[in-house]
């Protein structure tokens, strides 16, 4: 088992709750994420993670949606994802302001952010894939943004599992238990 998963596993159940509302936004999905817990494999975190995107509605994956800033426009409270977007951030002020207008009309059009799995994903090709992905009828849209949104968990949850959660024995500079505690 992972040191990550370990301490997944370990988390309190809003703590551990908290953890996942940063790998996906949905309350739905990311209660349903902690009370599996616990988790014998990496593999079965994955499976549960799908059957619980399965089980979303409308207003739920909107939710997810909603949790992500701007292509191109990271939270400045999110380290996540300025690392996802690094591509994009080094663009040039005239790519920076077409990406702007097109993130304005695209949420104009559908009513929530446009959501592409921006890693490794430099402004051009954010841009070619905003304006592809416009011409898109509504339904069709909303799913492939729900794709997109599948992708990016799938990352957040892998790098999650691969490192100890922070407060937790495995972390880098949380205290080691104490004797009785081992």
């Amino acid at each position: 088992m992972s040191a990550g998963l370990a301490s997944l596993n370990r988390l309190d159940p809003p703590d551990a709750r908290a953890v996942l509302l940063g790998c996906c936004g949905s309350q739905r999905w990311a209660a349903l994420m902690e009370r599996g817990r616990p988790y014998a494999t990496s593999d079965e975190v994955t499976a549960l993670a799908e059957l619980a995107f399965d089980g979303l509605d409308q207003g739920d994956w909107l939710e997810a949606f909603a949790a992500h800033a701007r292509i191109g426009e990271p939270r400045g409270s999110d380290p996540q994802g300025h690392g996802e977007q690094a591509g994009v951030l080094g663009a040039g002020a005239g790519e920076r302001r077409e990406l702007a207008e097109r993130n304005t009309a695209y949420e104009a059009r559908f009513g929530y952010v446009f959501l592409i799995c921006a890693t490794g994903l430099d402004a051009s090709a954010s841009i070619a894939a905003l304006e592809a992905r416009y011409a898109n009828p509504p339904q069709v849209e909303f799913a492939l943004a729900g794709a997109q949104q599948r992708k990016i968990t799938r990352l957040r949850l892998g790098r999650l599992l691969a490192t100890p959660t922070p407060g937790t024995p495995e972390a880098p500079g949380a205290p080691e238990p104490t004797r009785a505690g081992r």
